[in-house]
Order: structure tokens, then sequence, then C-alpha cells
């Protein structure tokens, strides 16, 4: 499939050409208001449970939205996904991480990068219990991630439901993502995300004080120590290094069988050299790989408009294989 690196929004429509500025200003001053979510909560295989936010106008086309690292519903680009695939006449359902929509999960694992069970158990509840004949997936950073290891885990054993994908801001190689972490010009994404991280570990350990060990749990500051330390055992991989290298989403693009849209702009921030999958995407039949020359990271802002190009480009990706599909 091809790799569009001439995409309109990075020639067009970039307010700041800043990947910060671009990732930071729609974070902080972006509000979505008025939006009726209706929330279901949902129980997981091992005891645990999910809480998914819904917007049904009854249509039988569904859109199933992932959100990032310590996001949740509430985001402003998940909230503007919704509301822009709802007035298109889809249902939306957007669901929250074990821990990430208000309260904290029963079971002592959190989630992470490389978790597809939950994705999997939202799949499955929607299509055993309503009536939905077709799906399309969108996911956010980790979101994004997520979307497309579950994807190429199951191959041509993908329910038939799925038509397509359109994930964005995607850390393709988690190790590489993790390394940006590291750089001076990234201390305050670092900071950020290890002090929401942080304090969910304090409530793991309220909750099983003989599993979760927080002894001098504020004086790290990498990630590389947080994952060593709380991530690995937490989620049964050795060590750091084995989580990386065993959870990252590019490990499975070659088994994608659905046809999925990775956008990934060039001045993302947190994103690395090896989070830009070209030769897998060129030599895939499935995947497109669109490379904005701006964007920042789960960006993408348009001036004068109350949606994103994010919800315009995955519409405009995901409805063309809904409406493909309609003429089988």
């Amino acid at each position: 499939m091809p790799v569009i690196s001439r995409s309109p929004y990075g020639n067009f429509f970039s307010w700041f050409r800043n990947g910060h500025l671009e990732t930071i200003y729609p974070s902080v001053f972006r509000k979505i208001k008025g939006l009726p979510y209706e929330r279901e909560r949902i129980d997981t295989p091992d005891g645990d449970f999910l809480d998914l936010d819904w917007v049904q106008t009854g249509s039988n086309k569904l859109i199933i939205v992932s959100h990032g690292l310590e996001g949740n519903t509430t985001r402003h680009y998940i909230k503007s996904c919704v509301r822009y695939f709802h007035q298109k006449g889809y249902d939306v359902l957007a669901w929250n991480y074990r821990s990430c929509s208000g309260e904290i999960n029963r079971t002592l694992r959190l989630y992470h990068h490389g978790v597809t069970d939950d994705l999997e158990t939202v799949i499955q509840h929607t299509i055993s219990t309503r009536r939905y004949k077709r799906i399309g997936l969108v996911g956010y950073s980790m979101g994004g991630s997520t979307t497309l290891k579950y994807l190429g885990e199951n191959g041509v054993n993908v329910p038939k439901h799925i038509v397509a994908a359109a994930v964005f801001s995607v850390p393709c190689n988690l190790w590489d993502s993790a390394h940006q972490l590291t750089f001076r010009k990234n201390t305050f994404y670092r900071k950020r995300f290890l002090k929401k991280l942080i304090q969910k570990v304090k409530q793991k350990h309220a909750q099983f004080p003989d599993a979760v060990n927080i002894s001098a749990i504020d004086r790290i500051r990498s990630f590389g120590l947080f994952d060593e330390r709380y991530t690995a055992p937490l989620h049964g991989f050795r060590n750091a290094r084995h989580f990386y290298s065993t959870s990252s989403s590019d490990l499975h693009y070659h088994s994608i069988t659905v046809p999925s849209l990775i956008v990934n702009a060039l001045n993302d921030p947190l994103l690395g050299e090896k989070c830009y999958p070209y030769e897998i995407c060129q030599n895939s039949k499935t995947l497109t790989l669109e490379t904005p020359r701006c964007g920042g990271h789960v960006g993408f802002g348009l001036r004068g408009k109350n949606y994103s190009w994010m919800d315009q480009r995955a519409f405009e990706y995901i409805d063309r294989y809904m409406q493909e599909w309609s003429l089988h």
C-alpha cells in the first residue's frame, strides 16, 4: 500500500508548524462540550471491569475509539472524534482502559501498550449484544498501538465485522518511543505521564500492599526505571527490556489483514525514526502510512473548525471501506 508523504494537512492546515505547540495547545485549551455519553460497565474474563461510553443513533455501523496513555473518554481528541462520526450517522463507542474511567480497577494489573485482550473483550461484547454489521476502529497514540497489535495478532481471524482502522500518532516501535522521552526537550511530557502513572501505582499499593512496593517511587525520573519496577512485574514481563521488545505493535504489522491507515506527523516530538514504518507499509497490501510535515502528537488542529483534521481523515478513510462493504 502507498506511503503518503504529501499529506494535505502538512501543506495547508497547520496552525503552528511546531511539534510541541501543536501537541500542547489543543491538550490544554481545546474543550468539547455537550456530548451525550451513555455509560455501560462490562465484566472482563479475569474478574475486572471496563467502562464504555456510547453515543448512539440507531445505526448498524459502529466506530470503536481507543484513547492514549493516561487518557480517557473525556479527552478532547476522543470526544471530537465521537462527535464527528455521530454527526455523520454512526454509532460510536469510546472505551476506557482499566483504571482510566475515574475508578481504579479491581485486579492487580493495569494496562500498557501491548495489552489487547481488553479491546478484544469490547469488540466481542458489541458483536454479541448489538446489531452492528460493520465496525471501524480508531486509535490515538497508545490506543493506535493497541489497535494495530490487536489486528496483527488476530490476522485472518479478525471478526468479519471489522472493516477498517485509522490510527494517529502511533508509537509503532515502543522502545524508540520510550527513548524519545529521555531527551531534555521532552521533559514536560515525561514528568506529566510519570506523575499520573506513579499516582496510579500508589492506588494499586493501597489495594494490594503486599504485592506493590512503593518505596522510593517518588524519586523515579525515567520511564525505563518505572517500567522496570512496575510495568514489567505487574504484567508478567521479566524486565523493562522484555516489555519493550515483546509489546511493540510493529512486530505484528505483517499479519494485518484489515485496511489500516497510520498517520504520524514528522514533527511529532514523541516519535523516533523507527515509529515511521516506511518499508513495512510499502510492502503491505493492507497498511497505508501517511506522514504529514506537521501535526504534533495527537494535535492536527484546524483553524476555525470545531473538529480536527484527525476526525475528518479517519471518517474519510473508514467510511470509504464501509461503502465498499455495502456493495458486496
